[in-house]
């Protein structure tokens, strides 16, 4: 699937924008000037790149060193919700009634929940960290990967080589295996592709109210917190963590896009239509 991603424009760009991306993460910290502590609110210069904050740190420092948990937290709450539903989404179709009707009610339940509010309780609850705030947040993300799953699942569910596969007594194991798992995957994809950016979204929201990272940790959504008050002196302080959430956001987009373009017979007569213009 990534070679036929890459045949598409948007698919490339994507690709390009969110590795940079992770070299941040993984690279940032690393990388990142560890300079002094000097005078408050300085502007950009040589030495300061992104000038410093209310505090005199070096805002490029923090902004890279910032870097890995917010990629990491927007990822756990992607892979969280992959797996809190994708497995009841698969198994709601093909374990019969009793358990179809509980987990539509528990999926209802997360969607009607208030969202910051039940992420704010939780986390006060089990402590303000990062994991505590993402599984909860994952778990609240959730129902749309059940929807997404259930949906390609019981198009599936009801043809014939499945129904044929259960009167010949295969096990459900087996059946999601061999029939039904290559055809649930693209859609799949595609929500985790995109959940990718919300959960970028989600991480930036929380730890712009403080919740999940503990200070003086960096985080891009709370470098965009840390100098409101202090606008008036660097009113540029906000554009580089917004332009990287941003960024990111928008490169999930387009990769979810890509893969629904290059995803199924649709996809592979895309990719031929466009072999055969070149």
């Amino acid at each position: 699937m990534l070679r036929r991603i890459l045949t598409l424009r948007a698919g490339q760009l994507a690709v390009a924008i969110l590795f940079v991306v992770l070299l941040l993460a993984v690279f940032g910290p690393i990388l990142a000037p560890e300079k002094a502590t000097t005078t408050p609110l300085l502007g950009v210069s040589g030495e300061h790149w992104l000038g410093t904050d209310y505090l005199g740190r070096d805002v490029f420092s923090r902004l890279l060193e910032g870097s890995r948990d917010s990629v990491v937290g927007s990822v756990l709450v992607a892979l969280v919700a992959l797996v809190v539903g994708v497995i009841p989404g698969l198994l709601s179709v093909l374990l019969g009634r009793v358990f179809e009707w509980t987990t539509l009610r528990l999926v209802d339940t997360l969607v009607a929940l208030p969202f910051l509010v039940f992420a704010v309780a939780v986390t006060a609850l089990l402590g303000n960290g990062l994991t505590q705030a993402m599984l909860v947040t994952g778990v609240l993300v959730s129902p749309l990967f059940y929807r997404v799953t259930r949906a390609a699942t019981m198009a599936v569910a009801h043809s014939q080589y499945v129904e044929a596969a259960q009167i010949s007594g295969a096990s459900t194991g087996w059946i999601i295996r061999r029939h039904v798992w290559a055809k649930v995957l693209p859609p799949i994809a595609v929500a985790l592709a995109q959940t990718i950016g919300v959960g970028f979204i989600i991480v930036s929201s929380l730890t712009f109210l403080g919740i999940g990272v503990q200070p003086p940790a960096p985080t891009w959504g709370g470098l965009l917190a840390s100098d409101l008050n202090y606008l008036h002196y660097r009113p540029f302080a906000p554009v580089a963590p917004a332009l990287l959430i941003m960024a990111t956001v928008w490169a999930s987009n387009l990769l979810a896009d890509a893969i629904r373009d290059v995803s199924g017979a649709a996809g592979r007569a895309l990719i031929d239509a466009r072999k055969v213009v070149r």
